[in-house]
């Protein structure tokens, strides 16, 4: 066995079974906030490994670097602990060698997280919604409210109709000219998906101009937009999974209910995201140098550790400004995985000098 086999291979083992661990214990606490209503529900132990099968995406987005920070950080205290460091360094291997045998894992970690965010995720999501709105009894139904949302250049106030996103009830339609101002009213009992478009139903028009405000009432009217029943029941979800397609969608006149910011951040948290588990990696990094009979390890560990989770809350408040445009969108995605990432590089030459 080579020495770069040994060391991916303990980094696989160690970083599986934190993964394995850590969703155990998110598993556990949300299935305990939510065994109740599934058994009141009279769904059973069937549902509750219904529901814990569609909870694993979301649990894994939210465990993925640290599984990565824990597996590495225990990777190396095995290593030091049996001097292994100290043999690899002594026969010429530097620890920035030592470390890209390891990448694979952190790599093969951000693309499973990638693939779950952009794919997994949403889809498991969306069945768990219509599972759980399904099973619940009349009483706890959700009530459809109105939910205003932009398409294009119009701002519609709407109620979704039915579940399959076919119709949308009491509709308002505002429109506007190229300068931003009202320039059209529409409101209609209902709207229909036909053929690409939706039949308003006995709209009536206030058309709006410097002179006068104009009032029309047809029978039927055809709006003609991008907006379509898939889309629909993505708005009108409690929660709503939001991919890198659906952002650029947002951003390129599709259905958005939420600031251009928010969608543009989200559009670089797409890769931004998975790239934690490689400047987890790093941040770990430095254990490699623990020394047990100095007391350099217990410290190294604690750092390691303390910065792995600094940068989540880090990367959290950047990204929760950044949506808001309190921050430019690039800024907030990207700066938790640069500044962290440059750090632990300079703590990683200053402890190899």
């Amino acid at each position: 066995m080579t020495l770069r086999v040994y060391v991916l291979r303990l980094m696989t083992q160690r970083t599986l079974a934190a993964a394995l661990i850590l969703m155990a214990i998110l598993q556990i606490l949300d299935l305990l906030d939510v065994t109740t209503d599934v058994l009141d529900r009279g769904l059973g132990l069937s549902g509750l490994l219904h529901y814990a099968f569609l909870r694993l995406p979301s649990l894994f987005r939210q465990i993925a670097p640290l599984s990565v920070l824990v597996g590495v950080i225990f990777s190396f205290l095995q290593l030091a602990r049996d001097n292994a460091v100290v043999a690899m360094r002594a026969a010429g291997v530097s620890l920035l060698q030592i470390i890209l045998m390891g990448a694979p894992v952190g790599g093969a970690v951000a693309a499973l997280d990638l693939a779950v965010i952009e794919y997994a995720s949403p889809h498991a999501q969306r069945a768990l919604d219509t599972w759980w709105a399904a099973t619940a009894p009349a009483s706890e139904q959700p009530k459809l409210k109105s939910r205003p949302f932009r398409v294009g250049a119009d701002v519609v106030v709407a109620r979704q109709g039915d579940k399959s996103g076919n119709r949308l009830d009491d509709i308002q339609i505002f429109r506007r000219d190229a300068n931003g101002q009202l320039s059209e009213r529409i409101v209609a009992s209902s709207a229909v998906y036909t053929d690409g478009a939706w039949r308003l139903q006995k709209p009536t028009v206030n058309r709006v101009t410097e002179a006068a405000v104009t009032t029309t009432t047809p029978n039927q009217l055809m709006w003609r937009n991008d907006l379509d029943p898939k889309e629909v029941r993505t708005l009108f979800a409690p929660n709503q999974p939001l991919t890198a397609r659906d952002a650029r969608r947002a951003l390129s006149g599709g259905p958005a209910e939420k600031p251009q910011a928010y969608y543009l951040t989200q559009l670089h948290r797409a890769i931004a995201e998975p790239i934690g588990a490689l400047v987890m990696l790093l941040l770990a990094s430095p254990v490699a140098f623990a020394n047990f009979r100095s007391g350099s390890g217990v410290k190294l560990t604690g750092a390691s550790i303390g910065a792995g989770l600094l940068y989540l809350v880090c990367d959290g408040m950047m990204t929760a400004f950044a949506e808001t445009g309190a921050l430019p969108s690039l800024l907030g995605a990207w700066f938790a995985p640069v500044v962290f990432s440059a750090g632990a590089l300079t703590a990683l030459l200053y402890l190899e000098v």
